[in-house]
């Protein structure tokens, strides 16, 4: 490639070339040169060169003004008074005649190409250090869009020449240690898609969150993407699972979030754009079929494929032809920085009272100070260093003070908007999308930011004690007994994808259902048994939904997916619903479906319900959703669990029920299992393990029924004793009678987390595994070694328990 020429067509292009053209424009020749053949789509264009833009410097001495005006920086001028002469100065200066007539050549071939004079163009800033691994320089210079005619192209390439001394693209570069003049600017221009009348947005080829490496995380909204990148909207969001995305036969889409999308943005007069309220109908709607999120995501992992590591790409969609594009991508720049081997936890020490506001949690950081609300950006001097910065939506120009706040707190947004992308930058927690933050949180105020509580991010009243800890995973040791997590927030499941457990022992879908679902299945079914006031609550809910039964499983679905993906292919044991009925009945729409008990803790629960005329068709509902996850996801290291089962007629009917709904033991490799909480299952352990594939013990039931005595009764609470001897006999009566008939068993709750004692005696009744919550997770894996060690010795012989199983790798050439 010459040195001298000013502009170079996309097809000439590749990674190579980052140095002459910049990250962005270098990526696009890449992906046109090498991955059309594998049918990524790219719209056509060109770039000028890093030696065209030094042209302009050295034109007329324009290199040394900008250095002065540098030097007055750092001699104590003002920020946006030294950017504004620099971009004063560069607009000033004239285009190289030589640069004026390439671009003017390379448009008009662009027209000839496409079929028509004067197409419609994208232009857009492409720093020379921009994309690289470490840095990231989205957003911070400008782009004009639907740009037609030379006079406006030529107009809209000085701009953005300009834009690289923007006040936010300065603070970066000063911030980074970049030296100002060592950055030179290409500008990509590229044929316009128009996605003003279809939608686009933001790939991720892991989660941004947590980094969990087996998602690709779609977001998007209707028109421009700028919305998106801004955080002027809450998107949707679509997670496609990548271990179950070649195989044509299932269904790799494994959570659909559809966001408020109440703006979209649109094409005003000279490139610019203007925003507008989108229509019912559109903030109803997905933007994309299902059909279109497998083809971006089957896009996105060609391209991670490609250039060998996590990739963060945009999209647009024509609304005129209906295709897809792709136009821009650059290697991820957050969790490619975090150390794998670490893993990070936030957790409140003080007891939170009813947050203030909440939205969609960026980062797993807990922050906390005087609440600091802004209309717009403020001098740095104005906003004290350690402030919680409250504002409706942020953008590169709000970036030098948001690295020095201890937290930010947005109206608008989804967890690709501009807030989240820098939150996550700068290592401060964020809170997304909370819809009135800016009403509710008033200057001065302390408040604490919390976005270690799962999905949602809270906003508390005061400053709250919390304590950071980090656990180095090389210092975890392997144990024989498997040791599992305890999960119920399918929103928090990807954040311990780097703990070495052996699975989730438990995932409980009374948790997903009143969290994520928020409705009693019946209410669903049967809404003419609903008063006004409930009926309408249901209305609202379920709207944009024209099977009220299709909401219930698709909810449910995604929640389990996602916590099964977390752990794939490790087993996943989720357990059917567990409500009591006084927890059913405060369910939307629940209290017609259920009976008043005077003790629903040993009333009509677990395996009694589900063959019952009263929650039949409930339990049909959840079968429906484990039976999607398994056989249409692929997820297939779902093992379901069946609790409070009392009798062996009630096991049998259960399991009738199951294979009428499509869900039979041992097809498509299918095991359910049992928890064993009252004594019954003790006492007839053999024979409930002929109906069952596995054992839980649930300690907390267990003690309960063993004693006789109401867990919940603080009266009673002295009496209340999991290591009585009534209990742990019946443990160790109960893991040799199942393991003898080759049923594992393992157990469920609390208690190893608090007391190493009682995990010792659990590794000496040789049981097959121990599952705890996550943050509990590394101390009980120290203290199963301890205990392994000393009943095993250095040989740590396993258990003579039958091992769990892991799902099948799914093939791809599965016809």
């Amino acid at each position: 490639m010459a040195s001298t020429r000013h502009v170079i067509p996309f097809a000439e292009l590749g990674r190579q070339d980052v140095g002459s053209v910049g990250g962005k424009n270098a990526s696009l020749g890449e992906m046109t040169a090498h991955l059309a053949d594998a049918g990524v789509r790219v719209p056509p264009g060109f770039a000028t060169t890093a030696d065209a833009y030094g042209e302009l410097l050295d034109g007329h001495g324009l290199r040394g003004r900008i250095e002065e005006q540098i030097a007055r920086l750092h001699e104590g001028a003002a920020l946006d008074d030294v950017g504004a002469v620099i971009r004063s100065l560069t607009l000033a200066e004239p285009l190289p005649p030589g640069l004026r007539a390439e671009i003017v050549s390379a448009y008009e071939q662009l027209g000839r190409d496409e079929g028509r004079a004067d197409p419609e163009v994208a232009v857009r800033s492409s720093a020379t250090a921009e994309d690289l691994p470490e840095a990231s320089f989205a957003g911070q210079q400008e782009t004009y869009l639907n740009v037609r005619g030379t006079a406006r192209l030529l107009e809209s390439v000085h701009r953005c020449y300009a834009s690289l001394y923007t006040d936010r693209a300065i603070d970066y570069r000063e911030r980074m240690g970049f030296d100002h003049l060592q950055v030179a600017l290409s500008v990509g221009v590229q044929i316009m898609v128009r996605s003003d009348l279809a939608g686009a947005g933001v790939i991720f080829t892991l989660d941004p969150e947590s980094g969990f490496p087996e998602v690709i995380v779609i977001s998007a909204a209707c028109g421009l993407g700028e919305t998106v990148v801004s955080g002027q909207v809450d998107p949707d969001e679509y997670t496609v699972f990548k271990p179950t995305l070649k195989d044509p036969e299932l269904d790799p889409l494994i959570d659909v979030r559809v966001g408020a999308k109440r703006r979209k943005a649109v094409y005003a007069e000279l490139g610019l754009t203007r925003t507008v309220d989108t229509t019912a109908e559109e903030r109803l709607q997905r933007v994309l079929t299902d059909t279109e999120v497998r083809l971006l995501a089957d896009w996105a992992l060609t391209v991670e494929g490609h250039y060998g590591c996590p990739m963060d790409l945009e999209w647009a969609k024509d609304g005129l032809t209906g295709d897809l594009w792709i136009v821009q991508a650059r290697p991820e720049t957050v969790q490619s920085r975090r150390a794998a081997s670490t893993l990070r936890r936030c957790r409140l020490t003080a007891v939170p009272g009813t947050p203030l506001v909440d939205g969609t949690a960026v980062g797993e950081a807990i922050g906390s100070g005087p609440v600091v609300a802004l209309d717009a950006p403020v001098d740095l001097d104005r906003f004290p260093s350690g402030g919680v910065l409250v504002t409706g939506i942020t953008d590169p120009d709000w970036e030098p003070i948001m690295k020095r706040a201890s937290a930010i707190v947005t109206d608008h947004g989804g967890r690709t908007s501009h807030a989240a992308i820098v939150s996550r930058e700068l290592g401060v927690p964020a809170v997304v999308g909370t819809g009135r933050a800016t009403h509710v949180l008033h200057d001065g105020r302390k408040v604490t930011v919390s976005c270690a509580e799962g999905g949602r991010g809270n906003v508390y009243d005061g400053l709250l004690a919390y304590e950071e800890t980090e656990t180095d995973l090389a210092d975890i040791p392997a144990t024989r007994t498997h040791v599992m997590l305890n999960l119920a927030d399918p929103s928090a499941a990807f954040r311990w994808w780097r703990l070495p457990a052996d699975g989730v022992g438990l995932a409980r879908l009374e948790f997903i259902v009143a969290h994520q679902v928020k409705v009693h299945p019946m209410a669903l079914l049967h809404p003419e048994r609903l008063d006004h006031a409930d009926r309408c609550a249901v209305d609202q809910l379920t709207e944009g939904h024209l099977d009220r039964t299709r909401y219930f499983t698709d909810r449910l679905a995604y929640g389990i997916a996602r916590i099964a993906a977390s752990r794939w292919p490790a087993p996943v044991v989720v357990r059917t619903s567990d409500f009591k009925t006084n927890e059913y009945a405060r369910l939307l729409g629940g209290r017609p479906f259920e009976p008043v008990e005077a003790n629903p803790m040993i009333g009509w629960r677990g395996a009694s319900r589900y063959y019952s005329d009263g929650y039949r068709e409930g339990f049909a509902l959840e079968c429906r959703a484990l039976r999607r996850v398994r056989d249409e996801m692929g997820l297939t290291n779902v093992i379901i669990m069946i609790p409070f089962c009392r009798t062996l007629e009630e096991a049998d009917r259960v399991l009738g029920v199951m294979a009428e709904e499509g869900l039979t033991r041992g097809e498509n490799g299918l095991k359910v299992y049992v928890m064993a909480e009252i004594p019954a299952n003790v006492i007839l352990a053999q024979d409930f393990a002929e109906r069952f594939d596995g054992f839980s013990i649930g300690s907390n039931d267990l003690t309960q029924l063993t004693l006789g005595v109401d867990r919940d009764s603080e009266a009673l609470a002295h009496v209340f004793d999991e290591t009585d001897p009534a209990v742990t006999r019946s443990i160790q009566t109960l893991v040799p009678r199942a393991q003898s008939v080759g049923r594992p068993v393992g157990l469920c709750g609390q208690r190893p987390s608090d007391d190493p004692a009682f995990t010792e005696f659990l590794v000496k009744t040789g049981i097959d595994s121990i599952s705890v919550a996550p943050d509990s997770f590394a101390a009980v894996k120290q203290h199963v070694a301890a205990a392994e060690l000393a009943r095993y010795g250095e040989g740590r012989t396993a258990p003579s328990g039958t091992r769990w199983p892991q799902a099948e790798q799914p093939s791809p050439s599965r016809q």
